[in-house]
């Protein structure tokens, strides 16, 4: 696996991971009289950064950011906040999947074809 895709990889894995933890830390906190939810959003400046290599996607900073509480309503949504865990779960999967495979590759092409 080249570099690049290495690098995407691993980044989006630490801001699925990162995105769980935020999701999580919403569900725990939905019922607390201050609540503001949080989000993770890093997908497009990963993108914009793999067009600049390797280098470029490393230095993509991932963070938690508070959500306007206006632009959600007046009451959390947990089924919301569900979705995305079910969703950011099957992503992170999908990527460790992908890995799993490359390392598959790998070792048959080390072990000569065997």
């Amino acid at each position: 696996m080249d570099a690049i895709s290495t690098a995407i990889i691993s980044k989006a894995l630490d801001g699925l991971s990162l995105r769980a933890q935020a999701t999580a830390q919403n569900i725990a906190s939905a019922s607390s009289r201050d609540f503001r939810p949080v989000q993770v959003k890093f997908e497009e400046r990963l993108r914009a950064a793999a067009a600049k290599g390797a280098d470029a996607v490393r230095d993509v900073a991932l963070q938690m950011t508070r959500v306007d509480p206006s632009a959600l309503g007046d009451e959390p949504r947990l089924d919301l906040e569900l979705a995305t865990a079910s969703e950011t779960a099957l992503r992170y999967t999908a990527l460790l999947d992908l890995l799993g495979r490359q390392m598959q590759i790998s070792r048959v092409a080390v072990r000569g074809g065997q």
